[in-house]
C-alpha cells in the first residue's frame, strides 16, 4: 500500500536485543518478504514502514531497527519515548542473547512510555541443532516478565506476521483503556480525529547481522 494511503492509527514500534540476534532479517521478512544471511551490524538505528489491517482498522507502523552494541545505547534509548510497543529479542543459540532479556526489559520500563507492550521473542528457531536456549525457558522468562512470548525464524517466516499482529492487538487494547481512563501518559502524538500521527527522527545508516 503507498505509504501516502489515508490510515487510522500509527505505532511506533522498536525491535531491540543484543547484536546478531537477527533484528534486521525480522525486520524484512516482515516488511518486504525477504530474507539474506549478509546483513551488516546495524549502525545507530533505522525503519521500515508497513501498513496492515487489524479488525477493520487500517494500521501504519513505523517499525525501528535498532543496533545492540553497547556504545549505541545512548543512541537507540533516545528513541524508546513515543515508541508504543516493542519486539525484545534473543537467538535460541546464543546463551548471552537470552540473559540480556532482564537488561533490555529494564531499559524499556525506564525509558519508554509507562504502558508500552513488549513481546518477548526467541528467533532462529530454525537452527534446533544448534539450540542452547529451550522454548520452555523462553515461556518461563515470558512469564516472569509479563509478556506474551514466540519462537520465530525470519529465515522460514515463522510466527513473524503473529509476533506484529499480537503486537498491535496489544497496543489498541492498552489504548483503549488510556484513553477510557483520561491516562495522560499516552504518548504526545498528534491526534485528529481517530488518527494518530507522528514524524520520524531521520535514520542513521543500517543493516545488522542476521
Amino acid at each position: 500500500m503507498a505509504d501516502d494511503q489515508e490510515f487510522d492509527y500509527m505505532f511506533k514500534l522498536l525491535i531491540i536485543g543484543n547484536s546478531g540476534v537477527g533484528k534486521t532479517s525480522f525486520l524484512f521478512r516482515y516488511c518486504d518478504s525477504s530474507f539474506t544471511g549478509n546483513y551488516q551490524t546495524t549502525v545507530g538505528i533505522d525503519f521500515k514502514v508497513k501498513t496492515v489491517v487489524r479488525n477493520d482498522r487500517l494500521f501504519k507502523l513505523q517499525i525501528w531497527d535498532t543496533a545492540g552494541q553497547e556504545r549505541y545505547r545512548t543512541i537507540t534509548t533516545a528513541y524508546y519515548r513515543g515508541a508504543m510497543g516493542f519486539v525484545l529479542m534473543y537467538d535460541i543459540t546464543k546463551t548471552e542473547s537470552f540473559v540480556a532479556v532482564q537488561d533490555w526489559s529494564t531499559q524499556v520500563k525506564s525509558y519508554s512510555w509507562d504502558n508500552a507492550q513488549v513481546v518477548l521473542v526467541g528467533n532462529k528457531c530454525d537452527l534446533e541443532k544448534k539450540r542452547a536456549i529451550t522454548r520452555e525457558q523462553g515461556e518461563q522468562l515470558a512469564n516472569q516478565l509479563g509478556f506474551p512470548f514466540f519462537e520465530t525464524s525470519a529465515r522460514l517466516g515463522d510466527n513473524v506476521s503473529e509476533t506484529f499482529n499480537k503486537l498491535v492487538d496489544l497496543i489498541c487494547e492498552a489504548m483503549s483503556k488510556s484513553l477510557d481512563s483520561g491516562d495522560p501518559t499516552i504518548p504526545r502524538q498528534s491526534v485528529e480525529g481517530d488518527m494518530l500521527t507522528e514524524t520520524p527522527p531521520q535514520a542513521a545508516e543500517s543493516g545488522c547481522k542476521c
